[in-house]
């Protein structure tokens, strides 16, 4: 991962990341968390340390970054991956890192959390019975 500040974010960043939360839990129905400090262990077995610690987690998306051991991982439930492809948490990924490397934590996180969001939105599909289709 590139280099994110260490130093705490400010109120106006904490704010911008929990409006992106808000939006993106309005848009796909699924609960976002955003942990960001330091992580004990392995990041990706603390990260689902945290994700299985959650409310609800199997409809809850957990992003976690450390920015000392420069560590991101994003934990998905048994539901939201119904909607979510990993394909679609790399890019995810890939969009958050490339932020962070140009020194925009925020603006990646918000930008991950919205894209992860867009992609977990479930498909509405409309099931025809046999009559109506032209056999």
């Amino acid at each position: 991962m590139a280099q994110v500040a260490t130093g705490e974010l400010t109120a106006r960043e904490r704010a911008e990341i929990d409006r992106a939360i808000r939006a993106a839990e309005q848009a796909c129905r699924f609960e976002f968390s955003v942990f960001r400090g330091l992580c004990t262990g392995t990041p990706r077995a603390f990260a689902e340390s945290l994700h299985s610690s959650l409310a609800a987690p199997q409809r809850s998306i957990l992003i976690m970054v450390d920015p000392v051991s420069r560590a991101l991982e994003v934990v998905t439930g048994s539901e939201v991956r119904r909607h979510l492809t990993d394909g679609e948490v790399h890019l995810a990924l890939l969009a958050m890192q490339s932020a962070f490397a140009e020194g925009d934590e925020v603006g990646g996180l918000r930008r991950g959390i919205l894209m992860l969001a867009e992609h977990a939105i479930p498909q509405h599909t409309l099931h025809v019975g046999p009559e109506h289709v032209g056999v």
